[in-house]
């Protein structure tokens, strides 16, 4: 069985973050394990408190999973500062294995999740890094206004509407690019989107896909997670992460 592993943040309502990628990995069949770079108390309507572990910490609960386990991908979400970005630097620098980095800025609900001097340290991150799944909001943060990807790392940026389509553009370094689309869902359904398609993507490299085919099987599930989710919650609601499994298989 091929093994995941998380640094991420917890989301206590349970739609995104490390509850999220748990979810997702499992829907793939995937054995999931996690290192919490945060604590959350949160819901679909907001986040009311955060509390980051500090890097000791975090360094202690990779090793014991790396100890134990053989990890064949990992999935970077929430890492708030910049003494948890520099720890997960130290951390997958001389490792060998896909790894997807989600540069988490803010929640679907509008909470800022990376403090604002924490930025020039998550783009030290990208030469470690299999590929980047920015939404356009972060896409801006870290390249300009006028998305100018340039990046050691493939990048793909979540999601522009076009008519009736969704479209994800991945971005190589040689300036190439390709777009995959899917049909548009209109629904407040996306609490946790971002976490979990950046999961899938992960996900499925630890199953051997290639990045494209990774991002494709992402994608399905995606739109199927949306188009089946249980409507829970007053804000953005969660996913149906079994469902979308069931699809994307």
């Amino acid at each position: 069985m091929k093994v995941l592993l998380s640094i991420a943040g917890s989301d206590s309502c349970g739609g995104a973050g490390i509850q999220a990628d748990i979810k997702t990995a499992e829907a793939f069949g995937v054995f999931a394990t996690t290192a919490l770079t945060v604590i959350t108390a949160q819901n679909t309507t907001g986040v009311r408190s955060i509390r980051p572990m500090d890097a000791d910490f975090l360094r202690d609960q990779v090793e014991m999973v790396f100890e134990d386990l053989q990890v064949d991908a990992i999935k970077i979400g929430m890492l708030f500062n910049v003494e948890l970005i520099e720890c997960v630097k130290e951390i997958i620098a001389p490792l060998d294995i896909p790894i997807v980095l989600d540069p988490v800025f803010v929640s679907k609900a509008g909470a800022p999740l990376l403090q604002p001097d924490a930025v020039a340290s998550m783009k030290e991150l990208f030469d470690y890094v299999s590929v980047l799944t920015p939404n356009q909001h972060e896409a801006k943060a870290l390249f300009g206004e006028n998305l100018h990807v340039k990046a050691p790392c493939p990048v793909i940026i979540k999601h522009f509407a076009i008519e009736n389509e969704s479209h994800d553009t991945l971005y190589y370094p040689d300036n190439s690019r390709r777009t995959f689309a899917s049909p548009c869902l209109k629904t407040n359904n996306l609490h946790g989107s971002g976490c979990s398609f950046s999961s899938a993507i992960a996900a499925n490299l630890a199953l051997g896909y290639e990045l494209e085919s990774a991002i494709e099987r992402a994608k399905k599930f995606i739109y199927h997670a949306i188009e089946e989710a249980p409507n829970l919650g007053h804000g953005p609601g969660p996913l149906a992460h079994k469902k979308g499994g069931e699809y994307a298989k």
